[in-house]
């Protein structure tokens, strides 16, 4: 009998969650969580009982049998930099991410849960490749100032996870004998070199394109003048315009893609010419990343909810496919990554990793 898994990947007002029986889903479902439920708790992790709750219920509803369970896995949740792969939740890793994380964020309740239950049930309970994950060699560490290290933060279940499924089923060979260059697309965005396996260099979303909703790299004498000259009231706001209004956002008026494609088709010149740009973007931070390869690069991978847009994905591959084969995974695939991260572990294919602040 193959093992039998629950899949949690809490969100800000919703659940996520997922039965998978070896590698084939039984059952996926979304709770939804009405916001005036939500606004009765004085913080994100204060919410972990009432999700677990859900979750419960559901499975029960469901006809599922939790004594049938033989892991659960959760989606990271914001750690401190760690090395990517499985890690066992333990008391010490539920402490972090209930007091201690310097985010009160949903992802941190995916351990939380996941602990919660799999406590009850005497099975353990485990994370993947949170968004912290640090790998960085030390010379992609630095950024140009002392002051201001680049960090490590990325999309890194999502990349590694398709990384693999293409360096399988495409290549014909392990992850860890190959060079790829990794973009996931979405609302944010993140480049990675992934060295057999490890990220170790990064194109972040405040270094590179920008997306629907975030500027990506701006000229840094410019915004600081921009900032100091009054430009935006306040530390929030400036925030806010760069990471959740600008890109399509800021140049268009809106994040639908679909939306932008039909301005183009009704002869509209700035759609056509932001869309150009974001393709060109894109373009340019997947090579950038060639260069940590010296050009020895087995194959780009384009990934995230815009790898739909097959316009957009044409023109990215026309300008980088001089670099390697470019494979194209729309999407994400977070769920079926977490159950195939928690399989290899209970199929003794990889030894989960321990939590150490």
């Amino acid at each position: 009998m193959k093992p039998m898994i629950l899949v949690i990947n809490p969100g800000s007002t919703s659940t996520k969650t997922a039965l998978f029986e070896g590698e084939t889903c039984l059952l996926s479902r979304e709770i939804s969580h009405p916001v005036e439920e939500l606004a009765a708790y004085p913080s994100v992790r204060a919410q972990a009982p009432l999700r677990e709750r859900y979750i419960m219920a559901m499975l029960q509803e469901a006809g599922a049998d939790s004594a049938r369970l033989s892991a659960i896995i959760g989606i990271g949740g914001v750690m401190p930099p760690m090395e990517g792969g499985v890690y066992r939740v333990g008391e010490e890793m539920a402490d972090y991410l209930l007091h201690r994380s310097y985010v009160d964020h949903a992802s941190n309740l995916g351990g939380l849960i996941g602990y919660g239950i799999a406590s009850t049930l005497g099975i353990p309970a485990y994370i993947c490749d949170p968004v912290t994950t640090d790998e960085l060699d030390e010379v992609a560490r630095i950024s140009g100032l002392p002051e201001i290290p680049r960090v490590s933060t990325f999309h890194a279940l999502n990349i590694r996870a398709t990384a693999r499924k293409v360096a399988q089923e495409q290549l014909g060979k392990p992850l860890e004998r190959c060079n790829l260059i990794v973009g996931h697309l979405g609302g944010g965005v993140s480049y990675a070199a992934l060295r057999e396996g490890r990220a170790v260099d990064l194109v972040l979303d405040d270094e590179g394109s920008f997306s629907p909703v975030r500027s990506g790299g701006l000229p840094a004498s410019d915004l600081v003048s921009y900032c100091f000259s009054g430009g935006w009231a306040d530390r929030k706001t400036a925030y806010a315009r760069v990471r959740g209004n600008g890109g399509f956002k800021a140049y268009l008026g809106t994040t639908d893609i679909p939306e932008v494609l039909q301005r183009i088709e009704d002869g509209d010149q700035q759609a056509a010419l932001i869309f150009e740009a974001y393709g060109y973007q894109i373009s340019k931070s997947v090579a950038q990343l060639a260069a940590v390869f010296s050009g020895k690069v087995d194959g780009v991978i384009l990934t995230g909810g815009v790898a739909r847009c097959t316009p957009l994905m044409d023109h990215v591959t026309e300008r980088v496919s001089f670099i390697a084969p470019v494979f194209v995974q729309p999407g994400e695939m977070e769920m079926e990554a977490l159950a195939g991260a928690a399989l290899r572990v209970l199929e003794g294919k990889e030894q989960p990793k321990e939590f150490c602040e």
